[in-house]
């Protein structure tokens, strides 16, 4: 049995991400939720897109506590996994969202219009899903939000078929600063790294243009609808209801 460390490693490595993304995407961020805020202000909508592990950001984004209408979360189970192998399972969704074609059938669903921002997910930035994502909100005159690894956008060459990538694309890219490999613990005898980054990244860097969006919205005087726990007693007991009323309303615009 080998000797517990002083400290955590990947605590400490968690920390020094999270200060590169505050030292060196600040401003990205910050572009973004002026964008975003616009795109609300205006009557639009912040269309919220990822696939596999990159659906984490959008399921957290709304409905959560102290998210708000103007989010719209896209979701496609075939997207998503529900299982390790079989139904639903991790292989089936890798070759789902690597496939040509899928996403841009799956978007046309949807009421996206020129008015809205797309916001993507994508630590590689390079599978069909992103990037067929990016091309379908770009052919209808949205601007595009990209979060994605900055070393994959660097260094890895693109798959797709239009020798595009979800970086390439994206009006605003916000580096998720985790390496390529994701993984970011290196184990003594263990020739694979450990213990994902992308996740912890992501998923601060939604909640700080959530945050700096609404802060953007306030100045400019923009009600929000803003979902709350239960927890906070000063609020009407029927708040919630009004604030999916509220999301109801903004996809029938």
């Amino acid at each position: 049995m080998s000797e517990s460390p002083q400290r955590i490693e990947y605590i400490d490595k968690a920390i020094e991400l999270l200060g590169r993304i505050g030292d060196t995407q600040k401003g990205w961020i910050l572009e973004a939720a002026v964008k975003m805020a616009g795109s609300i202000a205006a009557g639009g909508l912040v269309h919220v897109f990822g696939s596999g592990h990159s659906v984490i950001p959008v399921l957290d984004v709304f409905p959560r506590y102290g998210g708000f209408v103007g989010f719209h979360p896209i979701m496609d189970p075939r997207l998503m996994w529900f299982n390790v192998v079989g139904p639903g399972g991790a292989p089936e969704l890798l070759w789902i969202e690597r496939a040509e074609g899928y996403v841009a059938n799956f978007l046309k669903s949807f009421d996206l219009n020129e008015r809205d921002v797309m916001l993507i997910y994508s630590h590689g930035g390079l599978n069909a899903a992103p990037v067929e994502a990016a091309l379908y909100a770009k052919r209808r005159g949205l601007q595009v939000v990209a979060v994605t690894s900055g070393d994959n956008y660097k260094q890895a060459k693109p798959t797709h078929s239009s020798g595009q990538t979800l970086g390439s694309l994206a009006d605003v890219m916000i580096d998720n600063c985790v390496p390529l490999e994701d993984a970011m613990i290196h184990i003594d005898g263990l020739v694979e790294p450990v213990s994902a980054g992308s996740t912890l990244s992501i998923v601060a860097i939604t909640m700080s243009l959530v945050s700096e969006t609404a802060r953007e919205l306030a100045c400019r005087r923009h009600k929000l609808s803003v979902f709350v726990s239960p927890n906070v007693t000063s609020i009407p007991r029927d708040h919630n209801e009004r604030v999916f009323e509220d999301y109801a309303k903004s996809l029938k615009r």
